[in-house]
């Protein structure tokens, strides 16, 4: 067992019960604590409930499909590591899943043995995106001081909470002072979506964002229209 893979917590989303006890037995074997679900709705309730490190999502599920269940996740938690198992292995699913964040996709029938090297070459990615996000992702922003690991905005004695969505729209801009961040880079990376809703609900969350860095007039978000945005800090 790797040092990555100690104490991890998977949650499993299998309709398939043979193959659903099969890879829970196999996981456990190589020192996973595996948490089982065979259909959507269970699934998307067991990782509001509890913590998970990890989640190994079937596309076709009853209840809620894996696309969805996904999406619910991902509003959760955008960082949780991703795999779908699938026996369709069309593009478009393909596409789909990486669009919603996942980290691989694994067509069925699959090795065991090639799941657990996928799932330790990506427990190892994170590890170390994760030492690197802790260090780098405070920003200091005119008179504000932005802490993206724990979503506050600080002013003086003022401090901001931060919503998830809040907190990784301003991550994109702060971390590309004074540049273009694309519209539909922000939306891919928050939503995983670029449709006309998605876009609608990206200027209400600028909208809060900006009223959030109203007390220093050094600092704006600038809007290029239909193109993205620019976090203009004189002082940085």
């Amino acid at each position: 067992m790797t040092r990555e893979q100690a104490n991890t917590r998977i949650l499993l989303v299998e309709d398939d019960i043979n193959l659903g006890f099969l890879l829970v037995e196999f996981l456990e074997s190589n020192g996973f604590d595996v948490k089982l679900c065979r259909d959507g709705e269970s699934g998307n309730k067991a990782f509001q409930m509890s913590r998970f490190d990890f989640c190994i999502i079937d596309i076709m599920l009853p209840e809620m499909d894996g696309f969805t269940l996904i999406e619910r996740i991902k509003e959760t938690n955008r960082d949780v590591p991703v795999i779908i198992l699938s026996a369709r292995s069309l593009k478009e699913d393909k596409i789909k899943g990486f669009r919603l964040g996942i980290d691989d996709f694994l067509a069925k029938p699959f090795d065991e043995e090639e799941l657990l090297y996928r799932i330790r070459a990506i427990l190892n990615r994170s590890a170390s995106n994760t030492a690197e996000k802790k260090e780098s992702r405070t920003y200091k922003l005119g008179k504000y001081e932005f802490d993206q690991v724990n979503q506050v905005l600080k002013i003086n004695n003022k401090c901001i909470r931060l919503t998830i969505k809040e907190s990784t729209i301003l991550g994109m801009l702060a971390a590309s002072v004074n540049n273009l961040v694309k519209r539909e880079e922000i939306m891919l990376s928050t939503w995983g979506a670029t449709d006309y809703y998605t876009g609608r609900s990206l200027d209400v969350f600028i909208s809060k964002l900006r009223s959030y860095l109203k007390d220093d007039h050094e600092i704006r978000i600038l809007t290029i229209p239909t193109i993205g945005y620019i976090l203009e800090c004189i002082q940085t």
